[in-house]
């Protein structure tokens, strides 16, 4: 990992007003993407999907699950999305697909930035399940104790209601910070020599200037995943590569 003064921050490019006619071309653009080099994006998408199956198969809710998915996951998936991002920014200048130089410029993000930006999401993850944590004993810590895996009639109860309320919106206030400091982020450290704290403060001028498109589009990234993953995660292979490649386009209609 690089020392993260190394790259010397640059000034904040310009930031486009964006309608909802940008998300649907985003989402034609990624669904052309993904559709001429669906390989890339089941391979990329495919370490989500052996992530997730593994943290089925371990168990969600115990020590292991929680302490892997707060600091395994978030560093191999920013990884991940650079991998269809450049796909993308190949296409874009026409140059080919090839396995191997796609494979080493997302290794060669390693000694970029890249990882400092993993680093920032281990540590937001741990304090939102810490937080999660915290507001489930204090509406649930005086209460008789159950086996919540076999029995949710506790959640049934006001307190059980309450915490539900709770948890929906502190974790939907929470999800909205991360994906504004992420949604243009990723593909800006791709393409520009900047440091990660530049990319963020630009990903959130984005968002700032943009609130209501920005809004419905990680409304529809939230929701089209969430159902994609039903079906033992496999509708991820689509999805994950649709998002990532428009995510790409979206970043360069965003940032002029």
């Amino acid at each position: 990992m690089t020392d993260m003064t190394a790259v010397a921050a640059a000034p904040l490019p310009d930031v486009a007003r964006l309608t909802l006619s940008d998300l649907g071309a985003a989402l034609r653009d990624g669904w052309h993407d993904y559709r001429r080099a669906p390989g890339f994006g089941c391979f990329f998408a495919g370490i989500y999907v052996l992530i997730g199956l593994g943290f089925a198969i371990f168990g969600a809710g115990t020590v292991l699950w929680t302490f892997a998915v707060s600091l395994a996951f978030p560093m191999f998936a920013p990884f991940a999305a650079v991998g269809l991002y450049e796909v993308s920014r190949r296409m874009e200048r026409g140059e080919p697909l090839d396995w191997r130089k796609i494979l080493g410029s997302v290794a060669a993000e390693r000694d970029r930035q890249i990882p400092w930006m993993g680093a920032i999401i281990v540590i937001y993850v741990l304090f939102w399940s810490f937080l999660a944590h915290m507001i489930f004993a204090l509406f649930m810590g005086l209460s008789v104790m159950t086996n919540i895996s076999s029995s949710y009639e506790v959640f049934l109860t006001p307190n059980g209601l309450t915490m539900i309320a709770v948890e929906l919106g502190v974790g939907g206030v929470l999800a909205f910070v991360l994906f504004s400091l992420t949604v243009t982020s990723l593909p800006h450290l791709l393409e520009r020599e900047v440091d990660f704290v530049t990319a963020m403060l630009c990903s959130l001028r984005v968002v700032r200037e943009n609130l209501f498109v920005m809004l419905v589009w990680a409304g529809l990234i939230a929701g089209l995943t969430f159902v994609a993953m039903l079906p033992l995660f496999l509708g991820l292979f689509v999805a994950l590569p649709v998002f990532g490649h428009a995510t790409w386009h979206l970043y360069r209609r965003a940032l002029i």
